[in-house]
């Protein structure tokens, strides 16, 4: 799907996450070197160096299900489904980059998916292994793409969990799964079983080979069992554990030249079996995820100097052998081989502007702050309740999460997140950090909260949407938000009046995410209806159709020259704005589920994306990056609480006055210890001094002990020479006679031996003319003898002639009765194949119809499956809908309880206050009664005043 006029390049960078439920799901490329499935990409890892390369997918994939690895190290085996058909694709690991040397997607026989693979030892053949109900088991020449041999393993749907070859045999194949062990040679075009199963069948998870001829299974209660030519000869067990539906015990077994190790369930125990003698080693792992999680897959290096283990938490793992805990049978601890990974589903994902930083939440319960320059995860924290959305403050300090129960504002500091305010929001599925920080929106189902991260306190309520709203988003001066949700409406607020500025409602539409162009003039949203629509002043300009996947997420670049889609079937598509109408993006396959959330960093450098993090390097037409100069570097600064400093500050404190107490306390024993060594030295050299003089005298005596010694000798030495001499002389008289005499001897028997050859010739004359003679008569004797057969012989040849003529005649005879009885047998059957024939082209019709009924109800069996799995997949989703509804409902049965709660006690203070008020009303009658009574006694008194007063003046005129 890639056009020609598409000029936005997203590279994939590095990931932070695996596909644990994958079969043989990591393994050693070399020894620094791993590979493992994450997303739909398997990932090149240096465990020294820390750098990724990625090997991706298949397009349109929909998922990894198996790996294998050639012996050589040369081949990578991948196993797929894509578009609902299962393929194989072999890569060439030697080749930088890794290409793909094979794909192998036409089978003549029936498959849903393939499970398992294993590579022979001479890395030429590949067996496969498809999934229940078919379970065959193919053996293929896989560079000529021709299937060797297939063989049916199982009628019951048993599952099959590993298939392997012998690792110096290419013919001998083993097999194991739900009650099955079998052992299969391949000969002559056919694989045939060569063990017969005795016994109890165990569900065997896991085997390996320990010899040419020995193998160990794991099964699922934790015993082990090792097979000799097929035959069981010895078993241990491992875990003294009932197997559950959660755990499952033994799920993989390694050989290593040293031991055998096992792994199973419980916290990620393994076992040590050193010479196949049950010696316990139990390894556990140390890590923050407390709960159980089950070892998936193991491998060792080459060098078998490290093993890694991966979890079903979607966790890897490592240990040293070298370890000296292992070699003395202490336990020993697996530690993160990179570090804790998400082990769930993304909800939530962010960026900020002043560091290189990408905040993530979890399913998991989790919060991860990952960095993206140094590629590593700086903060982890686990929390009670599931975090459903996440935002980062543009500064880089701060973080809101939206908990199931709470939304709580926190603290990025320098080894912890801690909360320093809570809202009770519960259930918040979105929220945002305004541009400048001094903002943030909360989604609370279908009403938006604006926060002020200043005064922390509420200061706006949005509300106008009738169902769930799905995403927010900021114009890029936070003067307003935008907004959708699952009621089809997209609305514009303005922020300084709250009220809604412009609004598109479609209702067949369930929006997913909506952004906003950096001029703030269009609307760019997406949802179920797989389209792009473009909204500008309430109404929708432009839609752009999104060739059949749904948009799931949609960010615009900060240069409003990028575009940046994610769909339903996990991948991320790139296209220039303005939108093509065409299909003129590129498509990268990146997840094996749908893509959750997309940001893009500040710069325009970077697009996480979701279940697995994914980081991309963003481009232009010319494989330039997008120059957008930073002014200012990426922030050094961390948050730390005045506490954590005092606390550290006093511990620095404490230990500065340790540190100068131990110097003294050690120039004190160093005092001593010169001390002691200054004497003893003195000691020594004394000793010494003495020991010296007297080896000087001793030797002064060795030396006049030798001088005597040497005379002795020479003395010696001369007596011998001369004995030597005369007794020399003595042997030479005593040889020279003893010569005489032999040579004597010599003569006399020279003349003995000529004597008796004359002797033995004389003998031998006369033997020969006795032999003549006798030789003669015995000439005569046999030449009469010969004269006598011949006669004999040629009576009895008379007699043999007459027998022939006889044999002739009876011979003739029988040969005439022969031919009629063979006449009469043929009419017979040829009457007889005649009946036959008609017979069979009766029957040939009848089968050509049963033949077609056949293929008619084979058909519909088809059909009908097919509607099956349909619906069971629409069970499934409903499923997860009805659980999705029944938390809301508890949600909001709880909030009903609280606000009758509510009503009661304000129900019970109104008939408070109207008793006072009832109370108080009679009081005011008393009064009122009482005010009268005073005022009817106040009246003839200032009747009194009055004429007084008169009276006064009237005085006054008399006195003037």
């Amino acid at each position: 799907t890639t056009g020609t006029m598409s000029t936005v390049v997203a590279q994939s960078l590095h990931v932070f996450g695996l596909r644990s439920h994958v079969s043989n799901n990591v393994f050693f490329f070399d020894e620094q070197i791993i590979i493992f499935p994450s997303g739909n990409h398997c990932v090149k890892y240096n465990v020294d160096q820390k750098w990724q390369k990625f090997i991706p997918g298949s397009d349109k994939s929909q998922g990894m299900l198996a790996l294998a690895i050639s012996p050589n190290r040369r081949y990578l085996a991948v196993s797929e489904t894509v578009q609902d058909k299962p393929v194989i694709t072999i890569y060439e690991l030697s080749a930088i980059p890794c290409r793909k040397r094979k794909i192998l997607n036409n089978f003549d026989f029936p498959v849903q998916k393939f499970i398992c693979m294993a590579f022979s030892p001479d890395s030429k053949y590949l067996l496969t292994q498809t999934s229940p109900p078919e379970s065959n088991l193919v053996y293929w020449l896989w560079e000529k793409q021709k299937v060797m041999a297939i063989v049916r393993i199982d009628t019951q749907n048993n599952a099959v969990f590993q298939v392997s070859f012998n690792p110096q045999d290419n013919t001998q194949i083993c097999i194991t799964g739900n009650g099955m062990f079998k052992l299969l040679r391949f000969a002559e075009g056919t694989l045939k079983q060569t063990n017969f199963q005795r016994g109890e069948p165990q569900n065997y998870l896991a085997h390996t080979w320990v010899s040419d001829d020995k193998i160990i299974a794991g099964t699922d209660t934790g015993r082990l069992f090792l097979f000799e030519s097929g035959d069981q000869r010895w078993e241990t067990s491992i875990v003294v554990k009932e197997p559950t539906s959660e755990t499952k015990n033994l799920g993989v077994i390694q050989e290593s030249e040293r031991s055998v190790w096992t792994g199973e369930g419980a916290q990620g125990e393994a076992a040590d079996f050193t010479s196949i003698a049950a010696n316990h080693s139990h390894l556990t792992h140390i890590g923050h995820q407390s709960d159980k999680q089950d070892v998936l897959c193991m491998c060792f290096s080459p060098s078998e100097e490290t093993l890694i283990a991966s979890t079903s938490k979607n966790q890897l793992y490592s240990i040293t052998m070298s370890l000296t805990e292992i070699s003395k049978g202490e336990p020993a601890h697996f530690e993160y081989l990179m570090y804790p990974l998400h082990s769930a589903s993304i909800t939530g994902l962010d960026t900020c502007i002043r560091k290189p930083l990408i905040a993530t939440c979890s399913v998991d319960r989790s919060v991860r702050i990952w960095n993206y320059e140094s590629n590593s995860l700086e903060l982890f924290k686990e929390y009670q309740e599931e975090a459903y959305t996440i935002s980062l403050h543009p500064s880089g300090h701060y973080i809101v999460v939206g908990f199931a129960d709470k939304l709580r504002i926190m603290n990025l500091l320098i080894d912890d997140i801690r909360s320093f305010k809570e809202y009770s929001v519960r259930g918040c599925k979105e929220c945002s950090f305004s541009n400048g920080g001094h903002l943030f929106a909360a989604v609370n189902g279908n009403v938006i909260h604006i926060f002020s991260t200043t005064s922390l306190e509420n200061i706006s309520n949005l509300k106008g949407h009738t169902g769930k709203i799905r995403s927010v988003a900021w114009n890029t001066d936070d003067s307003k938000l935008i907004s959708c949700g699952t009621d089809g409406a997209v609305y514009e607020w303005s922020l300084s009046t709250g009220k809604r500025e412009t609004e598109c409602v479609l209702k067949s539409c369930s929006y997913n995410c909506v952004t906003i162009s950096p001029d703030g003039k269009i609307i760019f949203a997406v949802g179920s209806d797989q389209t792009l629509k473009e909204i500008a002043d309430s109404s929708v300009i432009r839609e752009m159709s999104a060739f059949d996947v749904t948009y799931t997420a949609v960010v615009i670049s900060h240069s409003g020259r990028m575009m940046f889609v994610g769909t339903s079937v996990g991948t991320i598509r790139a296209m220039k704005y303005p939108l093509p109408l065409q299909k003129e993006f590129n498509e990268y396959q990146a997840h094996a589920g749908p893509v959750t959330k997309m940001s893009l960093t500040f710069d325009d450098q970077f697009l996480p994306g979701d279940g697995c993090v994914f980081t991309w390097k963003v481009f232009d037409k010319d494989g330039r990056g997008i120059k957008r100069e930073r002014e200012v570097g990426f922030a050094e600064e961390v948050l730390v609480t005045k506490t954590d400093m005092e606390e550290k500050a006093q511990v620095m404190l404490e230990l500065k006055t340790r540190v100068e107490e131990l110097k003294m306390e050690n120039e004190y024993q160093l005092r001593l210890k010169d001390m002691n060594y200054s004497e003893k030295i003195k000691e020594l050299t004394d000793k010494f001094l003495q020991e010296m003089e007297s080896l000087k005298t001793k030797n002064q005596v060795l030396k006049t002990e030798k001088e005597k010694q040497d005379v002795l000798h020479r003395e010696r030495m001369d007596d011998l020479l001369d004995k030597q001499s005369r007794e020399l002389q003595d042997l030479e008289c005593c040889n020279n006679q003893k010569l005489l005499l032999e040579y004597e001897k010599y003569q006399e028997l020279q003349l003995k031996s000529q004597r008796m050859q004359e002797e033995y010739e004389k003998q031998l004359r006369d033997n020969d003319e006795t032999k003549s003679q006798a030789l003669e008569e015995l000439t005569e004797f046999y030449e009469a003898k010969l004269q006598e057969k011949t006669t004999l012989l040629e009576e009895a040849q008379e007699d043999v002639r007459q027998q022939l003529r006889e044999f002739e005649e009876t011979k003739k005879q029988i040969e005439e009765d022969e031919d009629r009885e063979i006449q009469d047998i043929k009419t017979k059957y040829e009457k007889k194949l005649r009946d036959e024939k008609e017979s069979n082209l009766r029957l040939k019709g009848e089968t050509g119809i049963m033949r077609k009924k056949f293929s008619s109800l084979q058909k519909e069996i088809e059909e009908r499956t097919n509607d099956i799995e349909l619906l069971k997949g629409e069970q499934v989703k409903l499923q997860g809908v009805i659980k999705s509804l029944e938390k809301d409902i508890m949600g909001l049965k709880r909030e009903i309880q609280e606000r009758d709660e509510t009503i009661q006690d304000k129900e019970k203070r109104i008939y408070d206050l109207k008793k006072k008020n009832q109370e108080l009303e009679k009081f005011k009658f008393v009064l009122d009664y009482k005010i009268k009574e005073l005022k009817k006694q106040i009246e003839p008194r200032e009747n009194e005043i009055k004429v007084m007063k008169e009276q006064i003046q009237e005085v006054r005129g008399h006195l003037d």
